[in-house]
């Protein structure tokens, strides 16, 4: 799991006790939000991670790691949103060849 993953557990386990309660409380499906938590929050829509972190009070800003989300990024993200499973699949092996590039590795 990932920080964000790690910190958004945490902070349900210590605000909300139960990922059911949470879950009821934001009006997400139980099983959307047990799926993020265990398999990680990079795959939920964009609008899921937003409410989760706004429950929780947890700014983006305030990460380790703080994201850029201006205007055209979120544009990015609304898209990646609309694809099918060769979509993603696709844009996550690019992305991942582009970041070892830029990396060096």
């Amino acid at each position: 799991m990932n920080d964000l993953t790690n910190l958004i557990t945490e902070e349900i386990k210590k605000q909300y006790k139960s990922v059911r309660r949470f879950a009821m409380e934001l009006g997400i499906p139980q099983t959307t939000l047990v799926s993020a938590l265990k398999n990680g929050i990079g795959g939920t829509s964009f609008d899921t991670v937003m409410k989760m972190l706004n429950a929780l009070n947890i700014k983006l800003g305030e990460l380790e790691a703080p994201m850029s989300l201006d205007s055209e990024t979120v544009e990015l993200i609304k898209k990646y949103n609309e694809l099918d499973p060769l979509g993603t699949h696709t844009v996550k092996v690019v992305i991942d060849v582009e970041h070892k590039r830029c990396k060096g590795l």
